[in-house]
């Protein structure tokens, strides 16, 4: 498959899980999206259309701290961080979005950490 193909591919997945997952005031959506060098998410409210919080491999706070790591840690860093900052407003409660990448490596890390610095989804 070409890149373009793969992109689409891509896209196509990530369009039947947004059929799936809306993310609402009470329980907002926790999206995901990976490139080849960095990681974002973000927690953002549907209804709205506002993101509430979000952090990424970019940050200052995380990019310091992600000098010789592997990606799949600097994927921990992000989640961790990004639930800390969604706690700090009041979120507790996301629903995961993927983003039509599978749940593996980097996105599995950031999940996994979110979930241990303590959102529930």
């Amino acid at each position: 498959m070409t890149e373009i193909e793969t992109r689409a591919a891509r896209l196509r997945r990530h369009q039947r899980v947004r059929e799936k997952i809306k993310g609402t005031s009470s329980r907002p959506r926790l999206c995901v999206f990976r490139s080849l060098n960095h990681i974002y998410a973000q927690i953002i409210d549907d209804t709205q259309g506002h993101t509430l919080a979000s952090a990424s491999t970019g940050d200052p706070e995380i990019k310091a701290g992600v000098d010789g790591k592997a990606k799949v840690e600097e994927a921990g860093l992000v989640g961790a961080v990004l639930a800390r900052r969604a706690l700090s407003k009041g979120i507790s409660q996301v629903v995961f979005d993927r983003g039509g990448f599978k749940y593996h490596g980097r996105v599995k890390a950031l999940a996994d950490a979110a979930r241990e610095a303590g959102l529930n989804f």
